[in-house]
């Protein structure tokens, strides 16, 4: 069934751009637009199940959004909102949040794939609310407090860690505060979780453009907590497609391994490099985040002692796969496969079990990149050749040969 999209705007120049981009992200979608000036106000008994998604502007002329935004909220089965903001407004963000909004896009400097992003997103959530009714808790604050922060909306929640966006009361800043829990009550287990937060506090001192900003860390609550930057673009997961132009893709490389370089010049290894932990800023800049999260999940299986396995096998190196020590090619290793991915749109190493991944790591060729990336061959080789004496050095040595 087509996705059935309602624009109120009363601005038909962007009504038409923001259609444009819809239409795009979503080829089948029934888009309509409604003006609020001259189309008069909405039915009183508009039946708000009817859609799946709905853009509402943060002014109609002489109304407030946020009166209507709240007016469709009450409604029974109202579908995912996404408030239109004024560019710059922190305070109209947090405000469309509190007031029920499910996400937010600034007018005016917004990108397709931002927009691509923000529409499956809030689809996704609509569906599932729909299926689970107990994914309220979505939009529930949380029991954890922070002080300092308020709480706007859960973004995620794993087995070992909750997401949420906040804001910085000092400064009206919108900050991403990730929580973990299983923080240890016995002495011999707070070790772990305390290297952790000294790595963490490492990588906060890092002031690096293609690194996350860390802006705060420690224990509240009982839970251990991170706050960092937000990335309103979405992580380059959501940008592969098909795969990137190799120019792109390289411009993509050499800035996350600028990033390796950055941490491991102070002695920090990544060991979970993906497409999912590197964030896009709105400017097209690359960050990496969530360094060290991989020990912390170490930890976690220490202290629970459910042998759980984490994370995904799609990136790691033979090394890390085997559990053998690891140095900093295993991450170069990671960005290699990154890098393939980034080319073709795939993953070079597929089965149907993590061990079976893991085996292919070691034994089986690289597929070929097609011919007209064919030019990168040379370089993706070197980062994921088996041996760890293949590879390039340090993250050093791939920016050289790259500038070549």
């Amino acid at each position: 069934m087509s996705l059935r999209i309602l624009i109120i705007d009363d601005h038909r120049d962007y009504r038409t751009w923001l259609s444009h981009h819809l239409a795009a992200a979503q080829p089948d979608a029934v888009i309509v637009e409604h003006d609020p000036v001259s189309d008069g106000a909405l039915p009183a008994l508009l039946d708000a199940a009817r859609w799946d998604l709905v853009f509402l502007d943060h002014r109609l002329g002489e109304r407030d959004g946020l009166e209507l935004l709240r007016e469709l909220k009450s409604r029974p089965a109202c579908p995912p909102v996404v408030f239109l903001t004024p560019q710059g407004d922190r305070q109209a963000i947090v405000r469309a949040l509190q007031e029920g909004a499910d996400d937010f896009l600034p007018k005016g400097r917004s990108t397709h794939e931002h927009i691509s992003r923000v529409v499956r997103e809030a689809v996704r959530r609509g569906r599932h609310a729909n299926a689970a009714p107990a994914a309220s808790e979505m939009v529930a604050a949380p029991s954890f407090r922070l002080k300092g922060h308020r709480f706007l909306k859960l973004l995620g929640s794993g087995s070992t860690a909750s997401v949420y966006l906040m804001e910085r009361e000092r400064n009206e800043q919108l900050v991403v505060v990730k929580v973990f829990r299983h923080v240890p009550d016995r002495v011999d287990h707070v070790m772990p979780l305390q290297r952790f937060l000294t790595e963490y506090e490492v990588v906060s001192g890092i002031r690096h453009p293609n690194v996350a900003r860390i802006f705060d860390l420690g224990i509240a609550d009982d839970m251990a907590f991170i706050a960092m930057e937000y990335f309103a673009g979405g992580h380059l997961g959501e940008r592969l497609g098909e795969g990137l132009p190799p120019r792109r893709a390289l411009d993509y490389l050499e800035q996350i391994a600028r990033a390796l370089e950055a941490i491991h010049g102070v002695g920090i290894l990544h060991r979970d490099l993906k497409p999912a932990n590197i964030m896009l800023r709105d400017d097209g800049s690359l960050a990496l985040i969530d360094f060290g999260v991989a020990k912390l999940r170490d930890s976690v299986v220490e202290l629970t002692g459910l042998g759980e396995v984490f994370g995904t096998p799609y990136y790691m190196s033979p090394e890390q796969g085997e559990g053998a020590p690891l140095d900093e090619r295993a991450d170069l290793y990671s960005l290699g496969i990154v890098f393939h991915e980034l080319l073709t749109g795939r993953k070079p190493y597929v089965a149907g079990s993590p061990m079976a991944i893991i085996w292919k790591h070691r034994h089986a060729p690289l597929p070929r990149l097609p011919a007209a990336c064919a030019a990168c061959q040379p370089v993706l080789d070197r980062l994921v050749a088996k041996r760890p004496a293949d590879r390039f050095p340090s993250a050093r040595a791939l920016l050289e040969t790259l500038s070549r």
